[in-house]
């Protein structure tokens, strides 16, 4: 039977090389209503296999087109992605207008292009391209694809009378436009030119999807530019790629008021104005600089060292340095630096426990430092992190640095790290109280580095051996800052990440491109969450009806069956919790874990959600969970 299975669905997938895949590269053809518009279809194509399920898969696709529509139908959005996974059968979904068009022929775009993407059926992959916007799906993350050698021109058959004139205009306005697309925020321009010796107006756009990389979209843009030339002296013309799109016409297809100021970006003006605006500025920074350097000198002479006291004028605290110790004084702490003394390793060194003289006992991190920048910057780094000051976060005391050593000395906290807790030698069953503590705490101190210090610092490493536990057990955020004092040459991941650092907390923004922003620590919050909440570490599940896979993925295909609470740890009693509480951290945890940068929350966000006992709330702020009106019905 399985074999007979297996021979039907190859026959399907044959059948549909025949009668599905549709291309169309011919001129638009418009339509009999009035606004025709969004009915431009310029191509679409289909895959050539069906997925696996395709009872669920069809229910994932839904899902996914539903979320894609929803967020296009807020007020100014014009890019959205989504993903559904359910029984394995991921559904990855990406849907892009271009800026110039309303809320409403976005969406009705979109309706166009979902209609078109029914004759695909239950295909692993479909894309549908028109004038005003194009849609896509596939079973696999697509969302960093600019197949530059995979796109497609569509050329009109009209020549423009002022042949030689109207293409150097044109060639120069669409080479500007690559040029100043890639760095514009929404990776969108339009712009006009006239020709010259005429009344003739060109209009054009270029245009990227928002997940693609600044140099990626700048390679999909060139190969997309030097394919318009073909069209050239044509009065029209449309270049189409999988992550970017270009397009010119003689006709306007965009209004005068929703065109871009490129000027700025273009880098060709007056040189020597920009030589003064930079020598004013820079001669302005270096006295600002022996200003500061005056007063850091006079606060330094009558408090030095003062980073571990206690201290109540806040005008100076920015000002001050932490403690430096002796390398010697950090030996009899910790013994040598023994192995009774050693407490765990992470990716930025091992850690020490240590006793001074007089009684106090700290935490000492031990890391290499091979980059002479950092040597001499390592001053004004750490006195960054050693005045940050929360009730969250670990403060740091002073360091040592012995040539390409460096120590950092720590407050320390005698119940250890969070992971010991939920799985090493002193796993304990924490209640519902303490663990939403936990997390509300932990959010608190991540808005804080973001939003509330006079310096943004980004975590870059959130995962539970980083959360430390106080006498009551309150979270502390150890190891914050020290991504600054990384070599250059670490201060982000490669595809292959390095053995102490934990991919599975890692944004996949990070893990590829190494983008490095404050989302990419509320990605890795989100996954911190899920362990806290299930009690199961974040890298294998193992569940008898979802097979083993990440903790993530476990808990998406507990959502898409609604079956949130299926992700409590076992030990706690249901008794302590309100069964609506633990569904809303469920989904907070979710988004959080969003592919899309723009769709993670600010950490300032989590935590008022968390302080809103509201579940509505979040569905209001977070809209991208619940389906719309979207379907694809197919015969099967």
């Amino acid at each position: 039977m399985k074999h007979m299975t297996n021979r039907l669905t190859w026959r399907l997938a044959t059948l549909m090389v025949a009668v599905v895949v549709f291309i169309s590269m011919a001129e638009p053809v418009t339509s009999s209503k009035s606004h025709n518009r969004n009915t431009t279809l310029m191509r679409s194509y289909c895959s050539l296999f069906r997925g696996r399920s395709e009872k669920y898969f069809l229910s994932n696709l839904n899902a996914t087109l539903s979320s894609l529509r929803q967020q296009l139908s807020v007020n100014g959005v014009r890019y959205a992605v989504a993903r559904t996974l359910l029984n394995g059968e991921s559904v990855w979904g990406l849907a892009s207008c271009r800026g110039y068009v309303s809320n409403a022929d976005c969406v009705a775009c979109f309706d166009y292009a979902v209609t078109q993407l029914k004759v695909c059926g239950t295909v692993n992959g479909a894309n549908a391209y028109y004038n005003d916007c194009d849609v896509r799906y596939e079973n696999v993350n697509f969302y960093a694809d600019a197949n530059i050698r995979a796109g497609a021109v569509i050329c009109g058959n009209k020549t423009s009378p002022q042949a030689s004139d109207f293409r150097k205009t044109t060639k120069s306005l669409l080479s500007d436009l690559r040029i100043a697309t890639p760095k514009t925020s929404n990776y969108y321009a339009a712009s006009t030119r006239r020709v010259s010796n005429s009344n003739v107006t060109v209009y054009a756009i270029a245009q990227c999807n928002l997940n693609l990389t600044q140099n990626v979209c700048q390679e999909c843009l060139n190969s997309r530019y030097s394919s318009l030339d073909d069209c050239l002296p044509g009065t029209t013309g449309r270049a189409i790629d999988n992550g970017c799109f270009m397009r010119y016409s003689r006709t306007p297809f965009f209004g005068q008021n929703q065109t871009t100021d490129i000027t700025n970006l273009l880098g060709d003006g007056d040189s020597s104005k920009k030589k003064s605006i930079i020598g004013g500025v820079v001669g302005g920074v270096c006295f600002l600089f022996l200003i500061l350097a005056y007063f850091l000198w006079r606060l330094r002479s009558k408090n030095k060292n003062s980073c571990g006291r206690d201290r109540t004028s806040g005008s100076t605290e920015l000002l001050q340095g932490p403690t430096r110790y002796t390398y010697d004084d950090l030996k009899i702490a910790t013994n040598n630096f023994s192995d009774e003394y050693k407490l765990g390793g992470g990716a930025f060194g091992d850690v020490y426990k240590g006793k001074f003289k007089n009684g106090d006992t700290i935490a000492i991190k031990k890391t290499v430092m091979t980059s002479t920048r950092r040597k001499i910057h390592i001053d004004d780094e750490l006195k960054i992190i050693c005045n940050v000051h929360h009730r969250h976060l670990i403060r740091l005391i002073g360091y040592c640095c012995k040539g390409p050593l460096l120590f950092l000395v720590h407050e320390y906290m005698e119940n250890g790290s969070l992971d010991q807790f939920l799985y090493g030698d002193k796993s304990r069953n924490l209640t519902w109280s303490q663990r939403f503590d936990i997390i509300f705490g932990t959010a608190r101190g991540l808005a804080y580095l973001h939003e509330q210090y006079h310096v943004t610092i980004i975590h870059g490493d959130i995962k539970t051996s980083n959360i430390l536990l106080d006498n009551e057990l309150h979270p502390k955020i150890a190891d914050f800052g020290l991504i600054r004092l990384l070599p250059e040459d670490k201060t982000h991941f490669s595809t292959k990440l390095p053995g102490s650092l934990d991919s599975a907390y890692v944004a996949p923004e990070y893990a590829v491109h190494g983008q490095l922003s404050e989302k990419v620590d509320t990605y890795s919050f989100g996954i911190l969450v899920l362990e806290i909440i299930s009690g199961k570490r974040c890298h294998v599940v193992k569940d008898g009806e979802f097979g083993s896979q990440s903790l993530l993925d476990h808990a998406w295909n507990l959502y898409e069956c609604g079956e949130h609470l299926n992700l409590m740890d076992d030990r706690l009693d249901p008794s302590e919790y309100q069964a609506e509480d633990a569904k809303k951290i469920i989904e907070i945890a979710l988004t959080c874990t969003q592919s899309p940068v723009s769709a993670r929350p600010a950490m300032s966000e989590v935590v008022a959600l968390l302080s809103d006992r509201s579940l509505e709330e979040i569905l209001l702020v977070r809209s991208t969970f619940h389906d719309d009106d979207v379907k694809i019905e197919v015969d099967t």
